[in-house]
């Protein structure tokens, strides 16, 4: 009976699975975990005890969200149940680093096997390691004294997760070689006596355009500034001071200064933010000589991402302030 539920509960989530780009939460992981055990049957007896308990599992992303299956084992030595063990599936809702789950399976163990379900919620606190709370419940059909026990376990634990977090691949361009025909032999035509023709008159070419900033604008990341502030760090007033030299240089060029942010908070306060950035951007150009006519400011919130935002390396390129230049101007 024992084997053939956790075998039913295993097939029901490999066969759920389908393909989706991997959370923070996905592949496999082992965990510890210490929690509060209450066993009260319909009598007035009830056992109160602390206990330790491990668990092993691993999960899938499934569009938005990630099914999983795990294993585990509780010692109850105060419980009238003894030790349990069991098995579990478990379906999360990912948000960066933070997970809601849910549970469903069986717990097996004196007095019998019996359902179980759990609720509960995960923090990703490193790139392989999680904590979590829970609150989890099982009961039994079988009586025990004329009674049905029921269990109810309030817990906290650590995950180690051995996948390495999703970081989006980056795709190398692939030159493609090109064939070049062997040229046919060009014959002479004979010569022709032709009257002298006067002299060309030769036209100096005009200088060729040149864009500054606009195909690869200088980027300034977020970690130049204060966390969730516009206080720039002295480490991006060496790109600034590339820019000022720019503007000295070609004075007929204005610059556009673009603030970013990544996906996580509010759209109204990524938006105070970037426009809080890009006008910092643009004190400091002022006070090295930028004329502030020449400049403009743009906050975008979490518009025009870079970078992956389920990441946290692609939240960080998110994270930044662009300058372009708005017009092209001679050599």
């Amino acid at each position: 009976m024992k084997k053939n539920i956790l075998s039913l509960v295993l097939a029901s989530a490999l066969l759920s699975m389908t393909a989706a780009q991997a959370s923070e939460f996905n592949g496999g992981y082992v965990g510890g975990k210490v929690g509060y055990n209450n066993n009260s049957p319909t009598t007035t007896n009830t056992s109160n005890a602390a206990f330790l308990g491990g668990e092993v599992g691993y999960g899938w992303d499934v569009n938005q969200f990630m099914l999983g299956v795990d294993g585990f084992g509780d010692s109850h030595k105060k419980s009238i149940t003894g030790r349990d063990y069991g098995a579990d599936v478990k379906l999360g809702y990912p948000m960066g680093k933070w997970m809601p789950y849910a549970k469903l399976g069986a717990t097996a163990s004196n007095p019998g096997t019996r359902p179980n379900g759990a609720l509960g919620v995960e923090y990703k606190f490193a790139p392989h390691w999680s904590v979590l709370g829970e609150l989890f419940a099982d009961t039994t059909t079988s009586k025990v004294n004329g009674s049905h026990p029921r269990n109810t376990n309030a817990v906290v634990g650590v995950n180690y997760y051995f996948n390495t977090p999703y970081v989006a691949p980056v795709v190398a361009a692939v030159a493609v070689p090109v064939v070049m025909k062997k040229p046919e032999p060009v014959v002479a035509p004979a010569p022709v006596a032709v009257a002298a023709a006067p002299a060309p008159v030769v036209v100096a070419p005009l200088p060729a355009p040149k864009t500054i900033f606009t195909d690869k604008p200088i980027t300034i990341e977020g970690a130049s500034f204060a966390t969730n502030s516009a206080k720039l760090k002295p480490t991006a007033h060496q790109q600034l001071n590339e820019v000022v030299a720019f503007a000295a240089k070609y004075p007929e060029a204005n610059l556009a200064v673009d603030g970013y942010t990544d996906s996580r908070g509010s759209e109204k306060g990524n938006q105070v933010l970037s426009a809080k950035r890009a006008a910092a951007v643009k004190a400091y150009l002022v006070k090295k000589g930028v004329d502030a006519k020449r400049i403009s400011t743009a906050g975008n919130g979490s518009a025009k991402p870079v970078g992956d935002n389920k990441t946290e390396a692609g939240r960080a390129q998110n994270r930044r302030v662009e300058i372009n230049s708005v017009i092209r101007v001679a050599k």
